[in-house]
């Protein structure tokens, strides 16, 4: 009787040191690469160039010249047809035109995180659940009325260039087709 209680214990022992062994020597899990579990689970929304006028005194002081790009969640946009150019245009004019989130003669102080943040928010409120992952600003420019006309009588090599507000990233693609 005592071999075979020893002779279980030794069992119970080895098996032991064998699961402890195994866990010790496994590899740990490979490092999530969150870069690659947003690209993954999203779907780039091209953007358009998209001139928004900038109104004062009753009359057009120049022109917002942007580009924004959208990663979209995958799952939710398959399917929905989403017309992004209309929506993006009436959400700049909100946030550039009646926000004034861009001042002219400081625009060094313009929060881009914030405007990020803004346009986000407000477009996944228009559409009722959280498609829009991270709006990708491209460019946000500006172009005095004085400066247009200013251009029309340069030759082309010497024309005025436009204020840099913000100089984003870059997003190869295809542009994003009206009704997604």
């Amino acid at each position: 009787m005592v071999k075979l209680l020893l002779t279980g214990l030794w069992v119970c022992a080895v098996s032991l040191g064998a699961v402890f062994f195994s866990v010790k020597m496994a590899a740990p899990p490979p490092p999530v690469d969150q870069s690659q579990l947003l690209k993954d689970k999203s779907d780039l929304v091209k953007g358009e160039v998209i001139n928004v006028p900038v109104l004062a005194n009753g009359a057009v002081q120049g022109y917002f010249i942007t580009r924004i790009s959208f990663l979209m969640d995958k799952e939710k946009v398959k399917g929905l047809h989403l017309p992004m150019t209309e929506l993006m245009t009436d959400e700049l004019f909100t946030l550039l035109v009646g926000d004034r989130m861009v001042d002219l003669t400081n625009v060094k102080s313009f929060d881009l995180e914030g405007f990020k943040k803004r346009v986000k928010e407000n477009l996944n409120k228009k559409f009722g659940d959280d498609y829009v992952i991270e709006p990708l600003v491209e460019q946000i420019d500006y172009l005095s009325k004085d400066d247009i006309r200013a251009n029309s009588d340069r030759p082309q090599g010497k024309q005025v260039m436009p204020t840099k507000i913000v100089e984003g990233v870059k997003v190869d693609a295809a542009p994003a087709k009206s009704g997604h």
